[in-house]
């Protein structure tokens, strides 16, 4: 797929201030921006805090659903005010509401407890059959939310049918949304990890009971007292076994949270959920959505094809916090951490620093130690860690290089910087044990077992006028078969270009898998993956770097780590 978005690399800023002094005399809880303002209202789902005095978001600013301001006492209330449902909730004043329902503070008279009761409110221009579909969805959403058994997921206490239409009551929580915080500043790296680790649970849970939450964003997590998080609304949470209430063809999601398989169509799992949180836990600590552009169209294809700023912010607070976020928003779900060990990390990064030391054996460590003892579990069990093809070396390099990438100009353990200034004009870091081989303007390393295969390469030959449209041409001549001259002949090309940067300046990105046929070759070969950077500068002059490895498995894995690495070191002299 070709990445033709209208300013796809650009991340769109939240607006998003460094965290306000508490009122002189108060304690703010560690991270979280306070304003000297009244204590909020109580609340039970993700709607934005009512206020005495609005104000426009910042141009850009994340924008929550939209407020309902309650009445003051015994100024004549809501529409709806006093009403009784299922004879014994009554409404005292509604707290918000959104596209498909209202939410109302209100009285349980049976029990004198003050609960949430969420209205269904439809569009009037729904057919019968689609305000079934709603109604079937509060149903469930009521049932799923039951069956989660975790102090982060919102109490459901009942559901009352009240003019057919089902009225979910929930426990109120008084507190206010994730998103309403992120209005007024940043969090600090601990103060995210914390909310994290709770959503983290929350998630956990419900996966264990087959539930995809699909809709982790920060309207859906709610701060409470005591330093409660709850994670709300399973509204479109996917329920294994069950029947889909979505439509044929529809999408249901927030797009800029929306894991990229998701957006591809491909059947989601747990690690799609992961994939929002850490869109939620970047936003958080660096004040930007990564993925987010001027309209859904652009920003689901951004959540496809660009990758994200750099987590200045989180590296700096927490090498692991920064390293974890990293690897959550890996594009694909296989390279990304298991619940696990997403929430061991958590819990290391939000222990006060006083208790956050190393604990001894095996399973100890710091969070960048597990962190990292992750990274190497899943590229342990690769073809070429178990038949000593070079595996070993690749696994703890590819671990390292996660960390170290972003936090260091110099390569991490296991790999060594190459100046290749005499044959491209350019160094870059490489696995150690890779074997180098040299040809006029171009370098080629190989593991020792010649399953990855890395080459750049320098030219001004027949060079197109930009990176694009040299990606392009190159994207173009892999699916007519690459047959003039080429050391391979290629089969069942798919391949797709995608926008990128090199120190800077436009570069562009190919990806493509294919079938190698040589002169001597199979033609029933496994298949390949080739992911490739092309950049060329004002003077017309192109490199090319490329990252040879298998399309699956996990050699696929230690190839794009090799791929990754090599990327983000590569200083190009002649920019």
């Amino acid at each position: 797929m070709t990445n033709e978005g209208d300013r796809l690399d650009e991340s769109t800023s939240y607006g998003l201030q460094p965290p306000v002094a508490a009122p002189p005399g108060e304690q703010p809880p560690a991270g979280v921006p306070q304003q000297p303002s009244p204590s909020p209202s109580p609340r039970s789902v993700p709607l934005s805090q009512p206020s005495d005095a609005p104000r426009p978001p910042a141009p850009g600013a994340y924008k929550p659903t939209e407020v309902a301001v309650p009445p003051s006492a015994g100024a004549g209330g809501d529409p709806g005010s006093g009403r009784l449902i299922g004879g014994r909730y009554r409404l005292t004043a509604r707290l918000g509401h959104g596209g498909m329902g209202t939410v109302w503070r209100a009285h349980d008279e049976v029990v004198d407890r003050d609960v949430a009761v969420k209205e269904p409110r439809l569009p009037d221009h729904l057919s019968r059959r689609e305000r079934e579909t709603m109604y079937t969805r509060m149903r469930r959403e009521a049932r799923t939310a039951a069956r989660i058994d975790h102090p982060s997921v919102v109490t459901i206490h009942d559901v009352v049918v009240e003019d057919e239409q089902p009225w979910i009551v929930m426990e109120l929580v008084q507190g206010r949304s994730l998103a309403d915080v992120l209005n007024e500043g940043t969090l600090d790296v601990r103060e995210a990890a914390r909310i994290g680790l709770a959503v983290a649970g929350a998630l956990d849970a419900a996966h264990e009971k087959g539930v995809l939450h699909r809709d982790v964003k920060p309207d859906n997590v709610l701060l409470g007292r005591y330093d409660r998080v709850v994670l709300t609304d399973f509204g479109i949470a996917q329920v294994q076994g069950e029947q889909g209430l979505t439509e044929t063809g529809a999408f249901v999601g927030s797009p800029e949270f929306v894991a990229p398989e998701r957006v591809l169509g491909q059947r989601p799992g747990p690690e799609s959920d992961l994939w929002s949180l850490g869109v939620v836990l970047y936003a958080a600590v660096e004040g930007v959505s990564p993925f987010r552009r001027s309209n859904s169209p652009a920003t689901l294809q951004a959540v496809l094809s660009a990758e994200p700023q750099r987590p200045a912010r989180a590296l700096s607070g927490s090498g692991a916090f920064g390293m974890l976020l990293t690897r959550l928003l890996s594009k694909e779900p296989a390279l990304r951490p298991d619940a696990a060990e997403v929430r061991q990390t958590l819990a290391d990064v939000a222990r006060p620093p006083q208790a956050a030391r190393p604990v001894p054996g095996p399973e100890g460590g710091s969070a960048l130690g597990r962190v990292l003892r992750g990274v190497g579990g899943k590229l342990r069990t690769s073809r070429g860690w178990q038949f000593g093809t070079g595996g070993v070396v690749l696994a703890i390099a590819a671990a390292l290089a996660l960390f170290f990438v972003y936090t260091a100009d110099q390569a991490p353990e296991g790999y060594t910087t190459r100046n290749e200034d005499a044959r491209v004009r350019a160094s870059l870091a490489v696995p150690e044990e890779y074997k180098r081989s040299a040809n006029e303007d171009e370098v080629t390393f190989t593991d020792p077992g010649n399953v990855v295969s890395l080459k750049l390469s320098r030219g001004n030959k027949d060079v197109k006028e930009n990176s694009l449209l040299e990606a392009n041409f190159w994207k173009s001549f892999y699916e007519d078969g690459a047959e003039e001259g080429y050391d391979e002949t290629m089969l069942e090309v798919e391949s797709r270009v995608t926008e990128a940067k090199q120190q800077g300046e436009d570069a562009a990105e190919v990806s493509t898998t294919y079938r190698p046929k040589t002169d001597v070759g199979d033609p029933e070969a496994p298949m390949k993956f080739r992911h490739e950077l092309v950049y060329v500068n004002d003077d017309g002059v192109r490199w090319r770097l490329y990252v040879d490895m298998p399309a699956k498995g996990k050699s696929r894995e230690d190839g794009e780590a090799v791929y990754q690495e090599a990327k983000e070191s590569l200083k190009i002299n002649d920019l």
